[in-house]
């Protein structure tokens, strides 16, 4: 057993020294923090452009009356919008808005029904937020003048464009409510990004390292003296303790960051990734289905990358693997939106496909318990079947040498482990 700790923390402290797992995870929390502070950075920059957008309105109505609702609906949109009623003919305003004095200028009138319309002119219309602030603000302009002419107030008005408002109730007993559901969705969300990009990420890097130590030779002294499953379930568990730490900082890093700035919007209360509430039993089964998830990819992966001798070849063998677990989170990202689909409830009892789309319904519906345990026992006698599978092949396969990329080789590595 001291044998196993040796490569355990040897695996795990080695590729937690290296520059590229330290690089490469500093990139990541720097990026997170930046994501979830974009708002503040957008925020600061806006803030730093103190000057007024200026733009002149032509009023060509009869009674030059479009152009006070028009300024107080666009006022009201934008508060660094400064309109002023055009005093200069369109050619001067031109000149003004291609000598940068303006940013451009509006021309209000009355379509063939009697309703406001505008064109707007500007030196660019790159910048797009001006002229949307516009269009909003015609429109309001529109609904007021059209509501008028139909002999409505303001109140009347309210009422009419208010939203309706539909309150779902679940029938059965133990189903969730529309709060559940909403953080519940969150949690699914976020694990199933940790489960996709972990197993796509660390199932590599075991596949690699079997690779790398045997183009060096090294895995013939290995196996004489430690047997392969202690060797392979090593690297599995230090590349797992690996994943841990490494998610760990980026987890406790951006949902630290993301709820601090949620916080200070006021935007905690019923929020998407505001999981107070969320069933302890749910965060358990997180976990459960997360080291499940692992340990059935990252054991596949193992004895798969024991199959090739060369680095170049490792990315080829696993794209199988690969394309199953982009496979697995596609109907699991289609899932989210409607759980209870008879596909959902099939996939969630194969092996390759149950740690996310069972957690899936776990999270977003009331799944009887017998249909967890039937799942989490196939997931665990299907691990324990790759793991012994795993080992003969691992035993055969790291002292297999020359291009190997193709499964026929599975048979060949059985039948030098039954040879040793």
């Amino acid at each position: 057993m001291n044998k196993f700790w040796i490569i355990f923390w040897h695996t795990y402290l080695s590729k937690l020294k290296t520059k590229s797992f330290l690089i490469t995870t500093g990139i990541t929390l720097l990026l997170i923090f930046g994501l979830t502070n974009l708002q503040n950075v957008i925020e600061f920059f806006n803030n730093g452009d103190k000057e007024a957008t200026k733009v002149a309105v032509i009023d060509q109505t009869a009674d030059k009356s479009l152009y006070p609702v028009f300024e107080q609906n666009a006022s009201a949109l934008d508060e660094k919008l400064q309109l002023k009623r055009a005093e200069k003919s369109e050619e001067q305003l031109k000149k003004d808005v291609l000598d940068e004095k303006m940013e451009g200028y509006l021309i209000l009138s009355l379509d063939q029904n009697g309703l406001p319309q505008g064109s707007f002119f500007a030196r660019s219309i790159a910048n797009s937020s001006v002229s949307e602030t516009m269009e909003q603000a015609l429109q309001q302009t529109k609904i007021a003048a059209g509501t008028a002419n139909l002999g409505l107030n303001s109140e009347q008005l309210n009422q009419l464009f208010a939203p309706s408002e539909l309150k779902k109730t679940a029938l059965l007993e133990n189903a969730k409510s529309e709060e559940e559901l909403d953080q519940a969705r969150g949690l699914v969300y976020v694990l199933l990004f940790i489960i996709y990009f972990s197993v796509i990420l660390y199932a590599s890097m075991i596949a690699m390292e079997v690779a790398v130590e045997k183009s060096s030779r090294v895995m013939e002294i290995l196996i004489s003296s430690v047997s392969p499953i202690k060797q392979m379930f090593a690297k599995l568990l230090g590349i797992g303790l690996l994943s841990i730490t490494q998610f760990g900082l980026i987890i406790l890093v951006g949902y630290s960051s993301m709820k601090r700035n949620m916080e200070n919007a006021d935007l905690m209360g019923d929020g998407f990734f505001n999981f107070s509430e969320v069933p302890v039993a749910t965060l358990i089964y997180a976990i459960v289905f997360f080291i499940l998830g692992y340990f059935i990819f990252a054991t596949l992966a193992a004895f798969l990358g024991s199959l090739v001798s060369r680095i170049e070849d490792v990315q080829q063998m696993i794209s199988p693997m690969t394309y199953i677990i982009v496979g697995a989170f596609i109907i699991a990202m289609f899932g989210l939106g409607n759980p209870e689909a008879p596909f959902i409830t099939v996939t969630s009892f194969i092996p390759l496909f149950s740690p996310m789309i069972m957690f899936l319904r776990v999270g977003m519906l009331s799944v009887p318990a017998w249909e967890i345990g039937l799942s989490i026992g196939i997931l665990v006698i299907t691990i324990i079947a790759l793991a012994v599978l795993g080992a003969k092949v691992y035993k055969g396969g790291v002292l297999m040498y020359g291009k190997s990329s193709s499964f026929k080789d599975v048979k060949k590595a059985l039948q030098m482990s039954k040879d040793q």
